[in-house]
């Protein structure tokens, strides 16, 4: 999803991560120790000792004391937030609150942007490069773009050591949010307008997800499911596929002479979309913050050079590590030296992040594999100076430099989310709220914002095209990130227990959104074909009536007297 960020917003997260990165060192010079995690083992087992203890002790001594001798309570992550917050901040923990928010946001930022300035991108390149029909490319590539956020908050919370209900309630809390908050805003906003969507598109969509949605409960109920069970879910999005061309194909046959004679031309946005949620996603043109130095505005302290300076190393935080270690061969963008530097240090960051830390291990292996890394990054930087130019990107042999900035833009991304998902998991603790709820709201809503957004900016830009293009990717778009995102992380987790089955712990809030998603989509096929397929007041308020009242419901059992006891089926 596209993340155009004004520049006051950005320098504002530009400075929160320096921020935090002075409190980091500031706890480092004032204990000699960095709150991050001592084993950076990949399976996710630093947290298999019982935590429940945890919430029952008082004051923060206590806790911190707890901590250092059982070790985390949260997997995800490279940062001990609960040993920043109860060890290295306990004695302020209004500093506490104020750095995690900082680091927050900053990381929301990171996991959107990285995904709309480098993955989208690499996606749409290699999209071309294969020659892919816009079909096929609609719901795979261009799809995956649209949904990495989901898909990767999801793989990360799987991978994790009691967190799967993190990844189940992030992605059906961001679908939830799009289907009925953001259709209904934007049937609300353009009321009056007498914007009508094509029935067929929606029907098939709204049933097919639906559909999808039966599946995954009989999942929750069952509450076991094994490797070839994941598979076969996932796999649903196949079938989708093909409906959505088999559907598309004759639609289109049969309405295209009838658009020739009246007139008015075809749009086809079963081809692009059910995903694509905006036009010009990929467009390189759109620079948003992805080159900072060309578009700061000259308004009146910016004519200063010193201004202009300062604005230029404030906003590097964010933008220079991700520059310097991801590909990218954008026409507007390109830069040899960045070029050459990606792909220099992409090999050493990948050394560093993908292989396990382990107490005493440096001078044996690691060593090793980090001069491996190093010299597989020099042999690439010196072949990219000799075979490219400084005026334009390459125009031949693009598929490794495509695959490079692919592989480096999910690993930025997997390490956001991963940092995300340890963060909420952590404030669940601190606050003692259930993580889950988190990723019902606080994950869901961040992934979700954007698309609200640019789907209201659509249908303000693109009237009736605009309008079938977002509320087919409100429908669809959840039907990808549920079967791909959720899909996926069962597959994994499935593998690694395989040929035993994976024990789905029973979450009855999980049950509880499932219900208000599944009467929402009712309700808002109900109210269209009711009203001929037009957008107006009564399909947005119904929507908005059914997501307050189960958020409403939602904060009532998560503060009040009624909540749900943890069950687990046996």
């Amino acid at each position: 999803m596209p993340t155009s960020v004004s520049l006051p917003k950005l320098l504002f997260l530009n400075i929160s991560l320096l921020l935090v990165a002075c409190a980091f060192v500031a706890i480092y010079f004032s204990s000699l120790e960095l709150p991050v995690r001592r084993n950076r083992v990949a399976s996710g087992d630093g947290a298999d000792h019982d935590c429940k203890i945890f919430h029952s002790l008082e004051g923060y001594r206590a806790k911190c004391l707890y901590l250092k001798s059982n070790g985390p309570c949260v997997s995800q992550g490279y940062i001990d937030y609960l040993n920043l917050f109860y060890c290295d901040l306990g004695r302020f923990p209004w500093l506490g609150h104020t750095l995690l928010f900082l680091w927050l946001l900053v990381l929301f930022y990171l996991l959107a942007n990285t995904a709309s300035d480098y993955f989208c991108p690499s996606l749409e390149h290699l999209s071309k490069l294969l020659k892919l029909s816009p079909t096929i490319a609609g719901v795979t590539l261009l799809s995956l773009g649209n949904g990495a956020n989901d898909v990767f908050a999801s793989l990360v919370s799987f991978k994790g050591s009691g967190t799967s209900d993190i990844g189940f309630n992030a992605v059906l809390g961001g679908a939830f949010f799009v289907s009925c908050v953001v259709v209904g805003i934007i049937s609300i906003s353009f009321r009056g307008r007498g914007i009508q969507v094509k029935r067929h598109d929606i029907v098939r969509d709204v049933c097919f997800l639906l559909v999808v949605l039966l599946c995954l409960l009989v999942i929750l109920i069952t509450g076991v499911i094994n490797f070839f069970g994941a598979v076969g879910f996932t796999l649903i999005y196949i079938v989708y596929v093909f409906v959505v061309y088999i559907s598309s194909t004759r639609w289109n046959n049969g309405v295209s002479g009838d658009s020739e004679r009246n007139g008015n031309p075809r749009y086809d946005t079963d081809l692009r979309v059910p995903l694509l949620m905006e036009e010009g996603v990929f467009d390189c043109n759109e620079e948003s913050d992805r080159e900072f130095g060309l578009k700061i505005e000259k308004r009146c302290c910016m004519r200063s050079l010193l201004c202009q300076k300062t604005l230029w190393i404030l906003q590097m935080p964010l933008y220079l590590p991700r520059r310097l270690t991801i590909p990218v061969v954008c026409e507007e963008t390109w830069s040899k030296p960045y070029a050459i530097s990606s792909v220099t240090l992409a090999p050493l960051l990948l050394c560093v992040i993908w292989i396990p830390y382990k107490e005493n291990s440096f001078f044996n292996t690691d060593l090793i594999i980090y001069g491996i890394g190093l010299l597989i990054g020099i042999i690439f930087g010196v072949a990219s100076f000799f075979t490219t130019k400084s005026s334009r990107p390459p125009k031949k042999c693009l598929f490794p430099w495509l695959a490079g900035g692919f592989i480096m833009s999910v690993t930025w991304s997997y390490i956001s989310a991963q940092e995300l998902v340890g963060l909420l998991v952590s404030l669940g603790f601190i606050c003692g709220i259930s993580p889950s709820i988190l990723g019902l709201t606080v994950l869901a809503w961040g992934n979700s914002l954007g698309d609200l957004m640019t789907n209201l900016t659509m249908v303000l830009k693109g009237g009736s095209e605009g309008a079938q293009v977002a509320i087919s990717g409100c429908y669809a778009g959840p039907i990808f990130n549920t079967l791909i995102g959720l899909g996926l992380s069962l597959i994994i987790s499935t593998w690694s227990k395989y040929p035993s089955s994976l024990v789905i712990p029973f979450d009855p809030y999980l049950l509880e959104t499932l219900a208000f998603f599944v009467g929402g989509l009712v309700v808002a096929l109900v109210v269209l074909i009711r009203r001929d397929m037009r957008l107006d007041e009564v399909l947005g308020g119904w929507l908005l009536i059914i997501y307050f009242i189960f958020l409403f419901l939602r904060l009532i059992q998560t503060l009040g007297p009624f909540q749900f006891y943890t069950l687990r089926w046996e």
